[in-house]
This record gives structure tokens, C-alpha cells and sequence, in this order.
């Protein structure tokens, strides 16, 4: 019995020292991958590489050219610091060095190290170094660069989710970042408030555009969002123009338009702060009008005033907000671009607008290199 416990209890410290093994070993991969972990095994695996290159050079010169010591070099300008880069750097040129001596001048014949292999190693060595350092200086290693940027753009996707609302109303928000990117100077910050009853839109259009402008878009979104139903619906743009201000950018400025729709009554406000005008189709007369309150760009002086247009949904009745790349271009002003939208939104009219944002700017806004985005709310008949 004592035996049988004896091994019953190594049995059960070898477990758990398995799993603590496991379990370290699963933190530095993580670690590793998110930047925060030690380079030692990236490289003690190049370093090992170059020994293998060096002999299959050496033994099979034809087949294994000398400058494919270029090959773990250039893994290590993605993977190491530059302290580590260094000392990687330096196995190989011992190497070249070794591969030089053991082939004999590259006069005597092919597959020798020439001048210009050494030229091809060097020059690989130096752009690794460069990336390297400046990933140091950035602090962001390639492992989570890549994690970094699609956080961000889910992080702009959630923040312009729109609430879902009360039986027969529909909305959908589509947005199309310019040159084909995955960041956009065009957000929507949407909520409901007032209980439920309100819900309040903020599309909002920062200049500059693409990812140029999506960083200074994530930032006023979390911004704007914390600013939606904390305050009058009379004092938001104002709010967001004095932390506009705040931020003292070279390029600090916005417009915005902010939208107040009841779900009970179909009642609206909007207030604009110099951004193209809303638009409402009216199923009674099947006619758009044009909505926008009164307003300057958002981050031009303190102080500015922002005053309120009031409409109200019918039933049938279609709202949509838009930013200017969807109705402006360089060879048509924005009336003419508001004319269009409209003139291919009357072809929804007797089917239904839903899935219409996203083939309204195919059609009005297909290849225009802006960002652009459209809003469109609707209440079912």
C-alpha cells in the first residue's frame, strides 16, 4: 500500500509539473506574440540557420547560392530587437568570411562570394536594422502590429453599430473608406436615450481622409460617445466643437450632423455644424426635401451656435444622412450630387429601402477616392 502510494503521488507531481510547463510555455508563446516576450528563441533559431546555410553552401555551392544568408537576415530585421539583430548580423558575416575562404576567389569560377553578394547581405542587413530600430523607437513589434490595426478598425466598426429600434422602423448605415481601406474619416455614434423613446445619430465627417484620418476618427467616436445622451440634445454640438478645440490639431477640424428622432411620434431635430443637409423623401408626395440646421465646422472657434431644423416621419417617409464625399466631387457641386442620390433612392421607393445604403453608393459614389458615408432611417408604412 505505502508502494502504491509512493507511485500514485509521483505520477500526480509529474502531471502537475506537465502542466505548469504547459502552461509557462503557452504565456511566453502568447508574450512572444503580442511583443511583450523575450526574442531568445527567434534567435536561437536563426543562429542556427546560418550554420546549416554555410554548410549546404559550402558542400552544394550550385544549388545553395552564398547570398542565402540573406534569407535569415532579413527574418531578423522582422523578429529581433536590434541588440539581438547585431549579434545575428555578425554570425554572418563570420560566415561569409568562412564560405569566402572555403570556395576560393569568385574569380576561379560560378558560385563563389562575389562583391556583389556581399553588397546583397549588407544591404539586407541595413533595412533590417532600420525596421528594427524604428519598431523599438514605436514600440509596436510586427507580432502585434497587425493584432493593433484590426483592433482598431473592429473598434471603429462597434462604436458605428447602430441600436436596433422599435417595430416599423429601419435603418442601416453603410460606409466606404476611400482608395479600398479599412479606416475611414467617416463615423456614426448612435444611441437611445430618453428611455428608449430617442434615438440620436452623430455622423460625422473629420478631415483628411482613409487612414490618415482613422485615427483622429477612433478618438472622437469614443469622444462623441460618451458625449451622446449625457447631455441637452441642444448642447452636444457645442460640447464636441469645445473638445475639438482642446485638441489643438494641426488639422482640427470637422463637420458633423446630429440627429433626434422620437420612435413614438416620428418627430426630429437635427443640428448640423457645416455638413451637407439631410434629406427626406415624403410618401405622400413622393418629394425630397432638404434638412440642415444651422451650424459652423466643429473645431474653428469656441463659442459657435448651433440651431435646429424640425421635420417629422410619416409613415413611408425616408431620412437619410450623408457625408460629402457621396455628393461632391471635382467636376459636380453638391447640388448635383444630392440630385443624383436622390433620383437613385426613388427606385426603392416601391420596394423597399432595405439594403439600399450600400448599392446607393455604389451608384452615386463608386470610385470617387473619399471617404463616404450614408445613414438612412426609415418608418414602415
Amino acid at each position: 500500500m505505502a508502494r502504491r502510494a509512493g507511485v500514485d503521488d509521483f505520477w500526480a507531481r509529474w502531471r502537475r509539473s506537465a502542466h505548469r510547463a504547459r502552461i509557462g510555455l503557452r504565456r511566453s508563446g502568447v508574450d512572444y506574440f503580442r511583443g511583450d516576450g523575450s526574442d531568445w528563441i527567434a534567435l536561437a533559431g536563426l543562429l542556427l540557420t546560418i550554420p546549416a546555410i554555410t554548410f549546404a553552401t559550402m558542400t552544394s555551392p550550385v544549388w545553395v547560392d552564398p547570398a542565402a544568408l540573406a534569407l535569415p537576415i532579413v527574418a531578423g530585421g522582422l523578429l529581433l530587437r536590434p541588440a539581438s539583430l547585431l549579434g545575428l548580423y555578425a554570425t554572418a558575416a563570420a560566415a561569409l568570411i568562412v564560405e569566402a575562404l572555403t570556395l576560393g576567389p569568385y574569380a576561379d569560377g560560378p558560385a563563389r562570394v562575389t562583391p556583389g553578394t556581399v553588397l546583397v547581405v549588407a544591404a539586407c542587413g541595413f533595412f533590417g536594422l532600420v525596421l528594427a530600430q524604428f519598431r523599438a523607437r514605436v514600440g509596436v513589434p510586427w507580432r502585434r502590429g497587425g493584432t493593433m490595426l484590426f483592433d482598431l478598425r473592429e473598434r471603429i466598426r462597434v462604436q458605428s453599430a447602430l441600436p436596433r429600434l422599435p417595430q416599423g422602423w429601419h435603418r442601416e448605415m453603410a460606409l466606404r473608406p476611400a482608395g479600398g481601406q479599412s479606416f475611414s474619416g467617416d463615423f456614426v455614434v448612435a444611441a437611445r436615450t430618453n428611455g428608449g423613446r430617442t434615438l440620436e445619430a452623430v455622423l460625422t465627417d473629420v478631415s483628411g481622409k482613409g487612414m490618415d484620418a482613422g485615427s483622429r476618427a477612433l478618438l472622437l467616436s469614443g469622444a462623441f460617445g460618451g458625449l451622446l445622451g449625457s447631455l441637452p440634445p441642444h448642447g452636444f454640438l457645442a460640447a464636441a466643437n469645445g473638445y475639438l478645440l482642446r485638441q489643438d490639431w494641426d488639422e482640427g477640424f470637422a463637420t458633423s450632423i446630429h440627429l433626434v428622432l422620437d420612435l413614438e411620434s416620428g418627430d426630429y431635430e437635427i443640428y448640423s455644424a457645416g455638413h451637407p443637409p439631410a434629406v427626406q423623401l415624403h410618401s405622400g408626395s413622393g418629394q425630397w426635401e432638404e434638412k440642415s440646421g444651422e451650424g459652423p465646422l466643429l473645431g474653428v472657434y469656441d463659442g459657435a451656435e448651433f440651431d435646429a431644423v424640425k421635420g417629422s416621419l410619416a409613415p413611408g417617409d425616408v431620412l437619410m444622412l450623408f457625408t460629402d464625399g457621396l455628393v461632391e466631387a471635382s467636376d459636380r457641386d453638391i447640388a448635383e450630387g444630392i440630385d443624383r442620390l436622390t433620383g437613385e433612392a426613388d427606385r426603392y421607393v416601391s420596394t423597399g429601402f432595405e439594403g439600399a445604403a450600400w448599392h446607393l453608393i455604389e451608384a452615386c459614389a463608386k470610385d470617387v477616392n473619399d471617404d463616404r458615408a450614408l445613414l438612412l432611417l426609415s418608418r414602415k408604412p
